[in-house]
């Protein structure tokens, strides 16, 4: 039995109050099958057609064939050579790109990984690119303008991040790649040739640990400063300037999450609240709308799938709400899915079944407790 909380949100002015009611009602959300492969943290997942692909404090990524009913010791002989070692830290996130695999990782490189299938479907991934790539680095060494002092007596130039590259995010259309850096840095990079078009330097106060990209090309950035920034392309389309700073938060943002339209921004932060905030009427500025309760301790990730929300807390719990009406920030805590036995560090969704009579997303988790679990949530449609 899953326990509902009723979450309002009053606006008045500049304060914002909270009312919970709760209920309770059944809703199907077993826990399919775990993974068990890595050894250290699960740090990042992601979902790309039949795979999914995990990282992990020791350097690893792994790929997984998403079938939800494969007895997991088969899944794991499986994905033995699915396997790759890179880098000198925790891989700290996963994008796909068609055949491309990008990873951020904590020794300052993000890197590009050719995906390839052989002959019994196994997968292969042959590394292509670490950026900066030499060549760029090279070019902006030859201008003494591209060089950006990092310590007291010494300077690298403005491609490099000077530490640990925390989040990516893809365009729409996967011609530019997002990453976000505790060098409180975001930077812009160019898919086709890997070269990094853009720096924005001090972008935060502090480490930026969060980035979310909208259909619209707005990009936000979470950071442990408690801000979430809204950047937008000057009309030139050659940088990106700061639109608004959404400042309601009061500890660091973890993680970001936008809607499928990018109307509807939900945040999470250490504060043990997930924010909801949505744009104006017109496109304009983000005006917080809702706030979700119910995590005992800091919410570490997000995943939005079609009008569901999933958030992963330090608590060991994974909450799914719901919006109650259309076009309000009221929401529903559905079910709380519990098994981890550590916080849960990363999330992924997709839906995997929608008729006229209900629907159903599964939900792969990654926690420090080194596992990553196979969850179904099935919602009937009201």
């Amino acid at each position: 039995m899953g326990i509902m909380e009723y979450h309002q949100t009053f606006h008045n002015s500049d304060t914002y109050f909270d009312r919970s009611y709760s209920s309770s009602s059944s809703y199907s959300s077993p826990c399919l099958t775990t993974f068990k492969g890595h050894s250290s943290y699960i740090s990042s997942l992601t979902l790309a057609g039949k795979f999914l692909y995990s990282g992990s404090s020791d350097k690893e990524i792994r790929s997984w064939r998403r079938n939800p009913i494969q007895n997991c010791e088969e899944n794991q002989e499986e994905f033995q050579n699915n396997m790759v070692t890179a880098g000198h830290g925790a891989v700290k996130s996963l994008v796909v790109s068609s055949d491309k695999l990008y990873s951020a990782h904590q020794d300052h490189k993000i890197r590009v990984w050719k995906i390839s299938n052989d002959f019994d479907q196994q997968q292969k991934y042959t590394r292509l690119a670490t950026l900066p790539t030499l060549g760029d680095r090279t070019a902006r060494l030859l201008m003494p303008n591209n060089q950006v002092q990092i310590r007291r007596h010494k300077k690298c130039t403005w491609v490099h991040h000077v530490d640990t590259v925390s989040a990516l995010a893809l365009s729409n259309d996967e011609s530019l790649l997002y990453s976000v850096s505790w060098d409180r840095t975001l930077k812009i990079w160019r898919t086709s040739d890997f070269k990094c078009l853009e720096s924005v330097a001090g972008a935060h106060d502090d480490a930026i640990n969060a980035v979310a990209l909208a259909g619209d090309g707005d990009v936000y950035t979470g950071s442990t400063d408690k801000r979430i920034k809204v950047w937008r392309k000057n009309p030139d389309g050659k940088r990106h300037f700061l639109v608004q700073t959404l400042e309601k938060h009061s500890s660091g943002i973890n993680a970001l999450a936008l809607a499928g339209d990018g109307s509807v921004l939900f945040s999470g932060a250490c504060d043990r609240s997930v924010l909801v905030w949505e744009k104006e009427e017109g496109g304009g500025f983000m005006e917080l709308v809702g706030v979700l309760r119910g995590h005992s301790k800091a919410i570490l990730c997000l995943a939005v799938v079609l009008d569901l929300v999933c958030s992963g807390s330090a608590d060991k719990t994974i909450r799914i709400w719901k919006r109650v009406v259309a076009g309000s920030g009221n929401y529903v805590c559905l079910t709380v899915l519990e098994g981890h036995n550590g916080p849960v560090k990363c999330l992924a969704a997709v839906v995997d079944r929608y008729n006229q009579n209900d629907r159903s997303l599964m939900v792969y988790s990654g926690g420090l407790d080194c596992d990553i679990k196979a969850w179904q949530i099935c919602v009937p449609h009201v």
